[in-house]
């Protein structure tokens, strides 16, 4: 079966009221890329049709990491646009589990920042392939304004997943900073929820500590002067020193079987393609 003739006999499952995760093999890097931008949108639709039959049925906690699952996959299908964000949502969300656990909070709320941290970048999926595709060139303003965007829609994208709860605003503000400077809406201080200043923490981290197209992965000791730089106009300061505290102690994330079950719930989520 070609993959327009699968991309339509899915969809037409879909419609008849069979959510088969097969639409998420169509996004993955053997098909071209038109099946697969198609395949994430009717992902996400399938996603959002899901999300209001768990709200009917509340206790459906198989349904809700299913829903997961198949956004997860979504999220992952940036990676073969660009290959720099391979596997940061899931270190990031395994950042975001750690400093959350060693700041004490209750297991529920660990849960959701770890799930906001994951799918932090859902939103860059709607990045330009200018923008994607950019190695050499300097962005500019245009550039700049869609960057700025990825929050939002990111936010737009997860809303209709009510059970996440919390998670939505994360993402939305994690690139909000303390002194009001961030974006989408320049919050600044207590205006940025704590969940929000745990993701920062992990997503600036995550993201100097890795190879990137614009720069290379600095060593740990320069990645903590860096953190420490940014506490305070930033970064929360007293969260920069516990996560410096728990990378000491534990070391850098390996994210392999990260996720791996769906820990507010104990049942298990399947890794999708």
């Amino acid at each position: 079966m070609d993959g327009l003739t699968h991309l339509l006999a899915c969809i037409q499952d879909i419609s008849g009221g069979t959510y088969s995760n097969d639409i998420m093999e169509l996004t993955s890097e053997k098909y071209d890329p038109f099946i697969r931008e198609v395949a994430e949108s009717v992902g996400m639709m399938m996603v959002r049709i899901e999300a209001r039959e768990f709200a009917l049925e509340q206790a459906n906690e198989d349904l809700k990491c299913n829903i997961l699952a198949t956004v997860r996959a979504i999220a992952r299908g940036l990676s073969l646009r660009d290959p720099y964000t391979r596997g940061h949502g899931e270190r990031v969300g395994s950042y975001c589990e750690r400093l959350a656990k060693r700041m004490g909070l209750p297991e529920d709320e660990v849960w959701t920042v770890k799930v906001a941290g994951t799918l932090h970048d859902i939103g860059k999926i709607g990045f330009s392939d200018r923008l994607i595709q950019n190695v050499d060139t300097k962005v500019d303003s245009e550039m700049l304004a869609e960057i700025r965007q990825h929050p939002e829609w990111g936010f737009c994208m997860l809303r209709g997943l009510e059970f996440l709860g919390p998670a939505l605003d994360f993402v939305r503000s994690h690139h909000e900073r303390l002194d009001g400077t961030g974006y989408p809406n320049g919050l600044k201080g207590d205006e940025i929820v704590i969940g929000a200043r745990i993701l920062s923490v992990a997503d600036v981290f995550d993201a100097i500590t890795t190879n990137r197209s614009y720069q290379d992965a600095v060593k740990l000791e320069k990645s903590f002067s860096i953190l420490r730089k940014l506490a305070g106009p930033s970064l929360d300061p007293d969260l920069v020193e516990k996560f410096i505290m728990e990378i000491n102690e534990s070391g850098l994330e390996d994210v392999e079987n990260n996720f791996s079950t769906c820990p507010m719930q104990r049942c298990p989520i399947s890794e999708q393609p």
